[in-house]
């Protein structure tokens, strides 16, 4: 992997990254946190990392698409969601997808970000802009939206929802799938689905649930997409739902340049280390590794279309 994406600002990562538990000493340990970590074993059969944030910068690296694509095809990552939090990463994923055709992608005003533009009155205007840039042909999903009990508090939490509600709304009028970011917020986001009425399609981005929320996918037919946290010491709850999830709601993802797999926790991610996870997610649930790849790959077709 080599430097260079447009520099972006960024709020706190998803999820704590930790620190990398392979550093021999503290100075190497600094060093390796801005390093990516080696490329895996390729996989047998390719599968697609079903959500990225290429434009996303971690520490003082950059990555350019191409390379970062690239990268990922030499171990069996033959594409890639593209995935917005705002209007800037948002539109910068419909550049991103005409620029290359091994990108898809996906839309929306995190709802992290939705009180702020709430606060700022401008709300309205994103949501808008988001529907028109989701019109794109190879948009097809609105996210990650969702809620977030973890970073938003008070207040923020009534634009948050209000801004989740639409976001379903915009993906049931346009047909597309919906990506959800559902952090300490479980029931109230099987809530709001409910009330709502689901887009046909939903995923669960970096299922963070434990068996019950499992079940729940099970039971509606939403997709569960495991990231690198499936890999942690600490992810028993993960590990647990991947043992009950049928087998046709699975998917993987990065969440790159977050939530690195074990062992590099703490470093950057990127799309060509989906093979990590993967190979985890294989060795729980006793399944044949090519045959899970083609699994994951076909289930990624039917939660967003063809990639051509």
């Amino acid at each position: 992997m080599c430097n260079s994406l447009p520099p972006r600002s960024y709020r706190a990562p998803e999820e704590d990254a930790g620190s990398a538990e392979e550093a021999p000493g503290k100075d190497a340990g600094k060093r390796s946190r801005k390093e990516y970590p080696p490329a895996p074993e390729p996989l047998p059969v390719p599968v697609m990392d079903n959500h990225t944030h290429l434009d996303f910068r971690h520490g003082l690296l950059e990555v350019p698409v191409t390379d970062a694509l690239d990268a990922a095809a030499a171990v069996g990552v033959q594409g890639a969601v593209q995935v917005g939090c705002d209007l800037e990463s948002s539109r910068f994923t419909v550049q991103a997808i005409e620029a290359d055709r091994r990108l898809l992608g996906a839309v929306a005003i995190h709802p992290n970000d939705a009180p702020a533009y709430a606060g700022r009155g401008e709300l309205e205007e994103a949501l808008a802009e988001i529907e028109e840039l989701a019109g794109h042909p190879r948009v097809r999903a609105i996210g990650e939206t969702g809620l977030d009990f973890y970073r938003t508090h008070g207040e923020g939490l009534a634009h948050q929802r209000y801004s989740f509600r639409r976001h379903i709304d915009i993906a049931k009028r346009l047909g597309l799938t919906l990506q959800i970011h559902d952090r300490d917020a479980h029931d109230d986001v099987v809530q709001v689905l409910r009330e709502e009425g689901a887009p046909e399609k939903v995923v669960f981005h970096c299922f963070s649930g434990g068996a019950e929320l499992a079940r729940i996918c099970n039971e509606n037919g939403w997709y569960m997409s495991f990231a690198g946290t499936f890999t942690f010491k600490n992810a028993d709850n993960l590990r647990e739902a991947l043992l009950i999830a049928r087998p046709e709601l699975m998917l993987v993802e990065t969440d790159s340049p977050f939530l690195t797999p074990h062992p590099y926790r703490g470093r950057p991610n990127a799309s060509y280390m989906v093979p990590y996870t993967v190979r985890s997610m294989a060795e729980v649930a006793e399944k044949d590794l090519a045959g899970l790849c083609a699994q994951l790959a076909g289930n990624t077709l039917a939660a967003y279309g063809s990639w051509d």
